[in-house]
């Protein structure tokens, strides 16, 4: 690679890492290049709503592992006009994305409404089986005691 890419390609690394929302970074030994990051994410429809996502970032490989946790909880107002403004069907609509490989796999969190319940759940997974398995975790954020509460039981 010639001198001025491997400078662009640096300087755009930097200004990635610049932007990133991590709020933890936790080394697994010393011996290995894996860290667990911690990010995160607002729901850009919910803005009451904040996720915080724990992934493996391998530093040295071509794919990062799939498992992941998350947690989300209410930060702010949840009113009824942006209840209205998501997808409330069975399967929601994906919030978050972030590629884990070259070879297409990415985490994705998608917000499904639960209007029975009338919460707000937050399903992390990943678009590629891994280990036999499709690495998947909830959350949910009810929606008692916010703004949009009494919009929640008028839908019934």
């Amino acid at each position: 690679m010639k001198p001025i890419m491997i400078g662009v390609l640096t300087g755009l690394l930097i200004t990635l890492a610049g932007c990133s929302d991590d709020v933890a970074s936790v080394s697994l030994g010393l011996f290995t290049t894996k860290d667990i990051k911690v990010n995160s994410q607002q729901d850009p429809l919910v803005k009451g709503v904040t996720c915080h996502i724990s992934h493996i970032e391998a530093n040295l490989d071509f794919a990062d592992p799939s498992d992941m946790s998350i947690a989300c909880r209410q930060t702010g107002p949840i009113t009824a006009d942006q209840l209205q403004a998501i997808d409330r069907s069975k399967s929601g609509e994906v919030v978050f994305k972030s590629s884990k490989s070259i070879l297409f796999k990415s985490l994705k969190v998608r917000r499904i409404y639960d209007a029975q319940t009338r919460t707000l759940l937050y399903l992390s997974y990943s678009t590629k089986e891994s280990t036999g398995s499709h690495h998947h975790a909830l959350s949910t954020v009810p929606l008692y005691n916010t703004q949009a509460w009494a919009w929640a039981q008028e839908q019934e």
